[in-house]
């Protein structure tokens, strides 16, 4: 995080704006075209980064509803979806590596 963006008075601008574009969605939906969703998905990105409130209900909300976590995740390009995603690659191959040697697919 830069030096500009600990500043807690950018902060509430940015939680600001945010809150500003997830309002304004339902008005840039009635535009032709996806326009509504970029915006509601800026707004949203906003809020999410600027506070810690909205990131723990967000963390729940994707645990209670995980495909909805799952979509927003690959939709916001987030780090843990990636970590996460590679993890289950690698478990498919470690998986698909045993049962070429002959190992049983449940170990119990």
């Amino acid at each position: 995080m830069s030096r500009a963006r600990k500043s807690p008075a950018v902060r509430i601008a940015l939680l600001m704006t945010g809150f500003l574009l997830i309002v304004a969605t339902p008005l840039v939906g009635i535009i032709p075209g996806p326009g509504g969703i970029f915006v509601f998905a800026a707004g949203l990105v906003l809020v999410l980064q600027n506070s810690k409130w909205a990131r723990r209900r967000f963390a729940r909300l994707k645990r209670r509803w995980p495909r909805f976590g799952h979509y927003s995740d690959m939709a916001l390009r987030r780090r843990s979806f990636r970590r996460r995603q590679q993890r289950a690659r690698d478990a498919a191959i470690a998986k698909a590596e045993a049962e070429m040697l002959g190992f049983p697919a449940d170990p119990r």
